[in-house]
């Protein structure tokens, strides 16, 4: 058992979001075990009676999702439009970059975090599915309990073959779940929208002229329209399409080697100086020192190559002495 900071660095440690827990104590006591099979990382946590919240994250630390699988105690979760009461066996989806509260019994529980890619789930199908409460007890959500707390126990020993078709089982029996989960219900019409609209975007970053008035437009309905389609939403339209410009950004100036001005206007920011106080307050860190970064980084693995080439042909040159001889 460990006391609140242990364990919070502990899920640090582990990739876990963090969480503000309003009921710890001098004489809070957890315990959790992280294990890791192929892509997936499994928790395994036993926790005393909290009341926690973890606040809206930057989207580009949403490369996971997380299945949380009650083990023992009751847990109420809100997030998105879900409010689950879940018990023993039952499962619920999460998104670690939206805004989550809950409150539990002292409880045992088994969270596995998926990366999203893997699930091969669409935005509009998430936003329907986190939050919601999954019947452990029946049917495929019955399987996935019963599989994500014996891997949390047993996830260890494996070859690298067999941990990566393991895992892809595990994630296929989750989907199955979810897909259990969402039924025949078709989207409603406003989803059916906002994930059409989402897609134009992601297609047109580069276009400077992109704009919450130009995407409304595009779609023949009005900027309030728009602006009501995505209230309950992560990210304002506005927000996103900066937000996902900024991604873009970054990624180029981690492996391209071209200037901060030439990223930026490709991205549709037409005004470094904005450009760049934008990309300060997101990440912390200027532009240009990525860049200068990774120049750097370029410099020493080319020098180190050179420097081996060297080594390598003196040594050549060595073994021909020796065989003329």
């Amino acid at each position: 058992m460990g006391n609140l900071e242990t364990f919070q660095d502990e899920l640090a440690a582990g990739g876990f979001p963090p969480l503000a827990n309003k009921l710890a104590g001098a004489d809070f006591r957890g315990r959790i075990a992280t294990r890791d099979l192929g892509p997936l990382r499994l928790f395994s946590l036993d926790t005393p009676a909290s009341a926690c919240v973890g606040r809206e994250r930057d989207a580009s630390d949403g490369e996971n999702l997380a299945l949380k699988v009650m083990t023992r105690g009751r847990t109420r979760i809100e997030q998105g439009r879900g409010d689950a009461e879940l018990g023993p066996t039952d499962l619920v989806l999460l998104d670690p970059t939206r805004t989550l509260r809950f409150e539990s019994t002292a409880a045992a529980h088994v969270t596995i975090l998926i990366p999203r890619r893997e699930l091969r789930i669409r935005p509009a199908q998430i936003d329907r599915l986190v939050g919601v409460r999954i019947d452990g007890g029946h049917g495929p959500g019955a399987l996935v309990s019963v599989l994500a707390r014996e891997s949390a126990r047993s996830a260890t020993g494996f070859r690298e073959a067999e941990a990566l078709r393991s895992a892809a089982a595990v994630v296929e029996l989750v989907a199955v779940a979810l897909e259990s989960r969402l039924g025949d219900e078709q989207p409603a019409a406003d989803e059916w929208l906002r994930d059409r609209i989402t897609g134009y975007i992601e297609a047109r970053l580069a276009d400077p002229d992109l704009s919450p008035p130009a995407v409304a437009a595009a779609h023949h309905i009005s900027v309030r329209r728009l602006h009501k389609l995505f209230e309950d939403q992560p990210l304002t339209v506005a927000a996103l399409i900066r937000r996902r410009r900024l991604e873009r950004c970054r990624a180029e100036l981690t492996g391209s080697g071209r200037t901060v001005t030439a990223v930026a206007t490709r991205w549709g920011f037409a005004d470094p100086t904005h450009f760049s106080k934008l990309f300060k307050a997101t990440y912390g860190y200027n532009a240009r020192a990525l860049v200068t970064s990774n120049r750097a980084q370029t410099t020493k693995t080319r020098t180190a190559g050179s420097e081996k080439d060297g080594v390598d042909q003196a040594t050549r040159q060595q073994e021909e002495k020796s065989w003329r001889r």
